[in-house]
């Protein structure tokens, strides 16, 4: 029963988990058509009547298995009997590797295929690890194929982080051209995924600023085709946080204020996250907080030293010192030199007055005081 079994292209259920012939490769591959496809392959077996030590045939059927019933299935036969694809198994079998390689992959070329070995007497299929392969049309952008860009999460200003562009990679002989917005020099590299595909990378290191946020990283793969090249873009935007920057003071109304009015004193800067704003006012008898909040508005009553603080989470920054001028501190010597004047005149005036007064009264004759007496000494006169 076991020989029937290995000499058969047709799969049976088997009483033993032990199958014939295992191959690794990935279980779905995704190629575009005109480009180039590598099958990174290995085999195992752990069936007696492998001999590595004989010549190993190995050999790729589409869409199915029973090539006895249906021989048009066998597309590739590694002893050159049969290659209807021109492909090129570029792996060592006596090393179990089967890789292959489709030179130019057709959209009719998608389907199922299964590879088997011929050993002499060992003859196997790997009906339980089925490759299936899709290949897009030059016309449809393939979501797949465009290139990812990654990019550490919470980027901050003075943080230096890599930045990765990656494309899928059908085939590593004829990998996808990578450019982006960054430097062209960027490192480039290609690497093989557990599942034995490749894929390019081009990294940067970058040391992140302020004029980071905001900005695009753009990243293009061209993918070359027979009879041209197929281009997928993706672009990603930064987002940066960074301490306040160009933190800067105003007041409305500005110039001279009148006492008793009102002025607005408004705080404005540029950072990531939002900055909280605080004010300041500046004496002789020191610095004091005076208001919370970007807009301070008050009635003034004296002159004065202002300015904001700008603060977020990665730090602060001062605005310049705004100088609150009012009308009467600039007229005030004036006036009381006017007051003064017109004291001076009134206190004249006054005290010309007084002196006339005085002067006059200090002038005016004295009146006769001994009258009564005279009176009194007719009055004796004659009563004697």
């Amino acid at each position: 029963l076991n020989l029937l079994i290995l000499s058969n292209s047709v799969c049976y259920n088997r009483p033993t988990q032990i199958l014939p012939l295992v191959i690794t490769t990935p279980h779905n591959m995704e190629a575009l058509n005109g480009s180039c496809l590598q099958i990174q392959c290995t085999y195992d077996t752990k069936y007696f009547g492998y001999d590595s030590s004989k010549t190993i045939y190995g050999i790729w059927m589409k869409g199915g298995v029973n090539f006895v019933s249906n021989p048009s299935i066998v597309i590739f036969n590694s002893s050159g009997s049969i290659n209807k694809y021109s492909l090129n198994m570029t792996g060592n079998l006596k090393e179990k590797n089967c890789t292959t390689l489709f030179p130019d992959i057709q959209t009719s070329h998608a389907d199922k295929y299964y590879f088997r070995v011929e050993n002499g007497g060992y003859l196997a299929t790997a009906c339980a690890d089925p490759l299936y392969i899709t290949v897009k049309g030059k016309n449809i952008l393939i979501l797949l194929k465009s290139p990812s860009i990654n990019v550490p999460s919470d980027l901050k200003e003075h943080q230096s982080v890599t930045v990765t562009c990656s494309a899928f990679t059908p085939c590593p002989h004829s990998p996808p051209e990578l450019t982006w917005t960054l430097q062209q020099d960027s490192l480039r590299q290609t690497e093989k995924n557990t599942n034995g595909t490749f894929t390019i990378k081009i990294q940067e290191n970058i040391t992140l600023s302020d004029t980071h946020d905001g900005y695009n990283i753009s990243c293009s793969a061209r993918y070359p085709v027979i009879g041209g090249n197929k281009t997928a873009e993706t672009e990603v935007t930064l987002s940066v946080s960074y301490a306040p920057k160009d933190t800067s003071a105003s007041i409305s109304p500005s110039g001279l204020v009148s006492a008793g009015s009102w002025v607005e004193l408004s705080c404005s800067s540029r950072a990531k996250p939002p900055p909280r704003f605080t004010w300041f006012r500046i004496s002789k008898y020191g610095t004091f907080n005076v208001s919370v909040g970007q807009v301070f508005s008050f009635c003034v009553t004296e002159r004065g030293e202002f300015y904001c603080m700008a603060t977020n989470d990665l730090g602060n920054q001062r605005s310049s010192v705004i100088l609150l001028s009012i009308k009467e501190d600039q007229v005030s010597e004036f006036q009381i030199l006017n007051i003064l004047k017109i004291l001076s005149i009134v206190l004249l005036c006054i005290s010309i007055i007084i002196f006339e007064c005085w002067f006059r009264f200090s002038k005016k004759p004295k009146k006769e005081t001994n009258e009564p007496i005279y009176v009194n000494n007719v009055m004796m006169t004659e009563a004697s």
